[in-house]
């Protein structure tokens, strides 16, 4: 946004900021749900990566195609151990689940 409009907003008692901004989020909170989206989103580029269906994932998880998809948009009900557990699980090295929080960080 620019400057112009920034004032105008602020003259008229409007805040700008972001999303953590909005819903008053600690720092930790934000980086915790930063960390959660990188990892989802990592899980699914490996899915697609291997042409693998949410089906094929669940089964090898031993879950159900509806986790998997919850697990790939981060929903609240999924901890990061679960996300970090599956990405081992089907493959992933430490490295590049490290890699993937690193970026987040």
């Amino acid at each position: 946004m620019d400057k112009a409009k920034q004032d105008r907003l602020a003259a008229a008692n409007w805040r700008s900021g972001d999303a953590a901004d909005f819903l008053e989020l600690t720092e930790e909170e934000a980086a915790s749900i930063e960390l959660k989206l990188a990892l989802a989103e990592y899980l699914r580029e490996l899915r697609t990566n291997n042409s693998w269906t949410q089906a094929q994932i669940a089964r090898r998880l031993g879950s159900s195609q509806s986790r998997v998809a919850k697990m790939e948009v981060a929903d609240p009900s999924v901890s990061l151990d679960l996300l970090v557990k599956s990405l081992l699980a089907l493959g992933a090295f430490r490295g590049e689940v490290g890699a993937v929080i690193a970026r987040a960080a």
